[in-house]
């Protein structure tokens, strides 16, 4: 599939984030595997080799959208680089820390690999932090509510405010892009059915 990129503004080289440690690190293994250049991704990607360089270094972080397009040009799926939890009980705090991109952000994927009909996620948003623009993925349904603190979504344009207890229920393969708009940190849950594929299938697009 060929994405339709939006151009969220690579973030300043000095904006580490311990999980590109480990997301890097994959990316370059990936690549490695099949070739590729570092050149021949990021042209494809549509970010600068240099940019792709220090994520692959885990020196910078990766906006949502970014990382997609980056898998997109390995032929991968972002699923395929996620840890999963050893079991189905989760203990509060825990879960398996996840790299799916995005800005001043912790997130933890609850759900274990063998389960196939839903997938949940818990994302941590320091003030500001969000998914650094719009993406589509490849599942039906995603509902998320809002833990403690506040969520900005823009969904096909539409922007809406939640707030503790708040919830919203939206197309997985609606534009949709999101940030924590206040200035105290924020808590998510997401719960996106069927599960995000393990195999090369997400997709980007525009909201703008």
């Amino acid at each position: 599939m060929t994405p339709s990129p939006t151009q969220p503004q690579e973030p300043a080289q000095d904006s580490t984030d311990p999980r590109m440690s480990r997301l890097g690190p994959k990316l370059r293994a990936h690549r490695q595997q099949r070739g590729l250049t570092l050149q021949a991704v990021a042209a494809s990607a549509d970010v600068t080799k240099g940019f792709l360089s220090l994520v692959e270094r885990g020196l910078t972080t990766i906006s949502v959208p970014n990382l997609l397009r980056v898998c997109e040009a390995l032929g991968i799926s972002v699923g395929s680089l996620f840890d999963y939890p050893d079991d189905s009980v989760v203990r509060s705090g825990l879960g398996a820390p996840l790299e799916m991109g995005g800005e001043k952000i912790r997130e933890y994927l609850l759900t274990p690999a063998t389960e196939q009909h839903v997938q949940v996620m818990r994302t941590v948003l320091e003030p500001g932090g969000g998914s650094g623009g719009a993406y589509t993925l490849d599942s039906e349904t995603v509902f998320v509510i809002v833990v403690r603190g506040s969520l900005h979504l823009a969904v096909d344009g539409q922007d809406i405010l939640l707030e503790a207890g708040d919830s919203h229920t939206f197309s997985a393969r609606s534009a949709h892009a999101w940030d924590n708009p206040a200035s105290a940190e924020s808590e998510v849950l997401w719960s996106i059915a069927p599960p995000i594929p393990r195999e090369q299938s997400q997709r980007v697009h525009d909201a703008s």
